[in-house]
Parts: C-alpha cells; structure tokens; sequence
C-alpha cells in the first residue's frame, strides 16, 4: 500500500507537492504524524529517515498548472506524477482528502484527515513538506523580498505586506484572491 499527499495548497506562491509513499514494514512509524503537526527541523530529520526506509516519489505542478487548472486539479495532478513516478507499483494508495487524481492505473481510496489515520499518508506528507519547504527557501535567495525562507509562500501578514510593496512575481498565483486583488487594483491604479 501507499500513502499519497500534497502540501501547498494555500501558498500564495510556489507549486504544489505531493509524495507517494510505501514504508518499509520494519519502519517505526510512532513519531510519524502530519507534516504540520512537526518542526521544521524534526520534519528534515523523519523525511531523512522515511527516504531510507521507504519507496518513495515527489510530484510537482507549476504555478501555471495552477493557474490554468485551479489548486485542487493541479494538487491531484502532482498526487498523479508521485504515484507515477513509484519505482514499484502498490497494490492499492490511499490518498490524503475527499478525491482521487483521475487516470491512473492504481486502485485508490480518499481518506479524509488521512495523515492523522495512516501511517503511509502522514510519511508522505512529510516528504512532501521538506520538499517543497527546501524549494521555497532556494526560490527565496533570488526572490529574498517575500521571506520565503520562512513563510514558505504561506499568505502571512508579511508576505501580503511585502506583495503590496513589491508587486507580484511569476512565482505568485495570480488567480488566488489575495493577488488577484493585487493585480486587479494595480490596473485601475494605471489606467
């Protein structure tokens, strides 16, 4: 069995990642929860341990996926790539939430508030995590304006206060309301 999750749903910035996880039977599972639920510097340390003693993918979408198919599509599109990308196929992913990406040859099963349930779900969510926190701290050294480095893309009353001084980057969802409203008000500012 794997366990399939996503993080970055409600970034202001930056893609959705999901992993697809398959643990290792002898794996101790007792400090593996919800990525949310761990510091930063616990989650380095479990995905460490989890990646040597699992099967293990990430899966990306963009920020233009994003934008052109909307945050839930682009979050089951990047649980799709993880599943995909497994080295070994399971027998059955239970995947974090209320649906199933579409098309895929696996049979798959929705578990809401799945990574407080399932062990291979809460893994995942913790791969996924790191993942995408090391990409927003990279993407921050040629954007450090954002504090990316810390909120990671998450909408904080800095990040909105650095967006209204700054403007929005490419790497902004410009289809998310906060900077939607951003852009809209920069328009009838110029016209």
């Amino acid at each position: 069995m794997a366990g399939v999750d996503e993080v970055g749903r409600g970034c202001l910035a930056g893609p959705v990642f999901a992993a697809a996880v398959i643990l290792n039977k002898n794996i101790k599972t007792k400090e593996i929860k919800d990525s949310k639920k761990i510091s930063f510097k616990k989650r380095v340390k479990l995905s460490k341990y989890i990646k040597k003693n699992s099967i293990y993918a990430v899966g990306i979408a963009s920020v233009e996926e994003i934008n052109k198919i909307n945050i839930l599509n682009a979050s089951l599109l990047s649980m799709k790539r993880a599943l995909k990308k497994l080295s070994y196929k399971p027998s059955l992913a239970y995947i974090d939430g209320l649906f199933i990406p579409k098309n895929i040859k696996i049979k798959c099963k929705a578990v809401v508030k799945g990574d407080e349930k399932i062990a291979s779900i809460a893994a995942a969510s913790i791969i996924a995590k790191t993942a995408r926190d090391f990409f927003m701290i990279n993407l921050g050294k040629k954007f450090p304006k954002y504090g990316w480095n810390k909120n990671f893309g998450y909408g904080t009353n800095e990040h909105l206060r650095k967006l209204e001084k700054y403007g929005v980057t490419k790497h902004h969802r410009k289809k998310f309301k906060p900077i939607h409203n951003i852009l809209f008000r920069k328009t009838r500012e110029t016209q």
